[in-house]
């Protein structure tokens, strides 16, 4: 590519991060790295009345989180700053002024209520060709009384001004080309009568002023393409318009229409990056984060939403990502969300991912359950052993708490119907061998476990189960002999003379 990459996510401050957001993250990203380009980060605030404080700094921790880091943003800086559009607003009034003066925008006057009385007058009422001389603005009054008003400070709007009867066609980079009547499209507002840009104005201002070569938004996006073109052309920048690319939509799971929010709550599951506690209302929205996903899983399950490389591989480093990431091989098509397949690339991930990487994380889970202390080489092997067994990091407590804590509750269901006193008998004679062996791992406790059950007739499927029972306390864990390997002889012992006490009394 001749032109330099540069790419941008430009979210609204108002709330969490869908992961829908994170995956247009995403894409951009992969293909700025790949096009040794640059990701930009801009917040696009424009709409004051929507602002909630603390989503910024939500989102730049979601994206530091994801590993998804910006080169330039309203934190670092960079050449094209500022990053925020509410610090860039002196500078948008000059080109609404332009489409203005060119015939290509004019003012609005109409209020609140005008406009509500007209909505309900006409059905599905558009601002538009069709009715824009029956209302209060610059083309529908003399220039005397448009002076006027603009002199006795009255509040306007610009709009832009849609043409009659033509086709605005594009190629976007997805979806070939894309074509709107301009009869369909409404007048939008650019500039709002507090001087605050609309996104239509904003997006196409900044988008040129920051030198934005390619623009990847979701589908959702699509309708206002129509509006952003024209305003390319008007304003004669249209030789530096940005190649388009409208990203497929994420799916509900059944594939009947967007995933939203409600959708994770109904059918439990997050929706967002991380939690988030919306200020306002103290309603928490879990995350990813929270419930247990480590970042490479996440972005995993999120590239292969509407992407693939055209083979059979699934799991994919972000490296991996950045080198085979093409926007060919960007679908269409809508992509269904699948928990199930979520969890399953978290499960690959704790497994791939090495012990030392992840360690903090359980650290964190120990701190929880109030254990601190632990060794470091003790707690690695028990990583080792357990992360196996996780689908999410939260799983760690309920497959490792027997390493940290002795187990209280025993499965008594799953022996006592079984339970003999040739059992009780070996139990004892087993713990008695223990202090002469010659050394304390799995190899020489299992070979003397069998050794043990054949010299008293018993098969080893009657005692494996209630040795397990006696260290762990359930059905579960990694192997047995390993568990007291790793808990030591003494615990051990201590652990099965617990469990005789309490079954034979």
């Amino acid at each position: 590519m001749a032109t330099k990459v540069r790419v941008r996510f430009a979210p609204s401050p108002t709330g969490g991060l869908h992961l829908g957001g994170v995956r247009t993250v995403l894409f951009n990203y992969l293909f700025a790295k790949h096009h040794n380009g640059e990701f930009v980060l801009r917040i696009e605030d424009t709409d004051q009345t929507r602002y909630v404080p603390g989503a910024e700094e939500y989102i730049i921790e979601c994206l530091k989180w994801c590993g998804l880091n910006p080169d330039e943003s309203p934190q670092l800086g960079g050449p094209f700053a500022p990053y925020r559009q509410s610090e860039r607003k002196p500078m948008y009034r000059q080109y609404a002024e332009q489409l203005v003066k060119d015939g290509y925008a004019y003012y609005a006057f109409d209020t609140p209520e005008e406009l509500n009385a007209k909505r309900e007058a006409i059905p599905n009422f558009q601002y538009g060709h069709q009715f824009r001389k029956e209302m209060r603005n610059s083309l529908s009054l003399s220039p005397k009384e448009v002076k006027d008003l603009i002199e006795q400070g009255v509040p306007h709007v610009v709009r832009v001004k849609m043409p009659e009867n033509e086709t605005v066609t594009f190629n976007d980079m997805i979806r070939a080309e894309v074509s709107f009547d301009t009869n369909l499209v409404d007048d939008k507002v650019l500039l709002k009568a507090d001087g605050m840009p609309t996104y239509h104005l904003a997006v196409v201002v900044d988008d040129y002023l920051m030198k934005i070569s390619h623009a990847f938004r979701g589908e959702e996006w699509l309708p206002s393409a129509p509006v952003h073109i024209l305003l390319w052309k008007y304003l004669g920048w249209e030789a530096d318009m940005p190649q388009w690319a409208h990203l497929p939509l994420i799916l509900k799971p059944d594939g009947n229409g967007k995933l939203s929010k409600r959708d994770g709550d109904r059918l439990g599951f997050p929706v967002y990056a991380m939690n988030w506690a919306d200020p306002k209302t103290g309603d928490l929205t879990k995350g990813f984060r929270e419930l247990g996903f480590l970042p490479e899983a996440f972005i995993n399950l999120l590239v292969m939403l509407g992407w693939n490389d055209g083979t059979d591989q699934e799991v994919f480093s972000l490296d991996e990502m950045i080198e085979k990431f093409s926007i060919e091989r960007v679908s269409k098509a809508g992509a269904k969300f699948d928990f199930e397949k979520a969890k399953w690339y978290n499960a690959e991930w704790i497994k791939k991912t090495p012990v030392e990487k992840i360690r903090s994380s359980f650290t964190a889970i120990l701190d929880d359950n109030g254990i601190a202390g632990v060794e470091e080489h003790y707690l690695n092997s028990v990583i080792g052993l357990i992360k196996e067994r996780c689908v999410l990091l939260t799983d760690f407590w309920q497959q490792a708490s027997f390493f940290f804590r002795r187990p209280h509750e025993f499965d008594m269901d799953a022996v006592k119907p079984k339970w003999t006193n040739e059992k009780t008998e070996f139990f004892k004679s087993l713990v008695s061998t223990f202090p002469a062996l010659p050394s304390w791992n799995a190899t020489d406790l299992e070979n003397e476990f069998k050794a043990l059950a054949a010299d008293k007739g018993l098969k080893i499927g009657d005692v494996m189960l209630p040795f397990r029972i006696m260290l762990v306390g359930g059905k579960f864990g990694p192997a047995v002999f390993d568990i007291a390997a790793l808990i030591g002889k003494e615990e051990s012992s201590e652990r099965v003379s617990q469990f005789l006490d309490l079954i034979n009394q």
